[in-house]
């Protein structure tokens, strides 16, 4: 069955990329003067993804009304429906958010979700629409309300295979262990083993790629790898005291790893820094 729909998820890039991509162009140019609502939306207050908690809302509210429907509890069934549908609505703007950026393979599959989800929607409201008529025969409303649960489910679950497959929206550190031995810090060969104050340097210390900056007399380091989407930290700027990605423009708090801005939500791995004994630099995982 997943591979079934796998497939049937694959075959809508013909429309889907095309789609995605003119969506893509528009959501940038919306939320690019309104970054902080665009925070707002990703979840960076949060910590958490917050399209990931505002969809279990509606989707558990609107199997709810179909339940109620069948019950023939119609007066609970009617206003769990319009609830619902407007938590679903509220929903779409955090999803949304995350869409503006999302890229590659992960843009062609919201696409298909988002478009899934936005049929969904219309085929409640028709049930909404149908209701508010007051007609005795509530056949066609209820038979609506179940196509919608039926579309919401395949919705969600090609969403699912946006997070959980493709790993939109999930922190690129989640199985980073955070070691406490201090180790070599190996440094790009053409510094020749001195860090140049206010540079951003890529470095590795063992397995791990790293950041680095030496300002002043402080050498701060996090994880060149950025939490929200993998982008070289080493190749963004310094903006204050915060380091902005390249890609989508997450800032993480050089000093410690705090998150700034979004659209990450979560922290970045922190790094200490000192001056080994028999030259060189070495460095170990803060404590989280």
């Amino acid at each position: 069955m997943a591979r079934l729909l796998t497939r049937l998820i694959d075959a809508q890039a013909g429309w889907a990329r095309p789609l995605g991509d003119a969506v893509h162009r528009g959501l940038s140019a919306l939320f690019g003067p309104i970054r902080p609502v665009k925070d707002l939306l990703n979840g960076t207050w949060l910590g958490h993804p917050f399209h990931a908690a505002s969809t279990d809302i509606p989707i558990g509210i609107l199997y709810v009304s179909v339940v109620f429907d069948l019950l023939d509890l119609r007066q609970g069934a009617d206003l769990l429906l319009v609830i619902g549908a407007t938590f679903m609505a509220l929903a779409a703007l955090s999803g949304l958010a995350d869409f503006s950026d999302t890229d590659g393979r992960a843009r062609v599959v919201a696409t298909v979700h988002g478009t899934v989800m936005v049929v969904t929607l219309a085929v409640f409201l028709i049930s909404i629409a149908l209701r508010a008529v007051g007609a005795a025969d509530r056949t066609a409303p209820v038979v609506a309300s179940i196509v919608g649960a039926v579309l919401l489910t395949f919705g969600a679950y090609v969403g699912g295979d946006v997070v959980y497959v493709l790993g939109n929206m999930v922190s690129r550190h989640a199985f980073r262990s955070g070691g406490t031995k201090w180790a070599p810090l190996e440094l790009p060969v053409e510094l020749g083993g001195a860090l140049p104050d206010g540079r951003l340097v890529k470095a590795r210390l063992g397995a791990n790629a790293l950041v680095v900056i030496r300002q002043g007399d402080r050498t701060l380091a996090l994880h060149d790898q950025c939490a929200h989407a993998g982008g070289p930290l080493s190749g963004g700027v310094v903006v204050g005291d915060a380091v902005e990605c390249p890609w989508h423009g997450s800032r993480f708090r050089l000093a410690d790893g705090r998150l700034r801005r979004g659209p990450a939500v979560y922290d970045q791995p922190a790094y200490e820094v000192r001056s080994a004994e028999g030259g060189g630099w070495e460095a170990r995982r803060m404590a989280s």
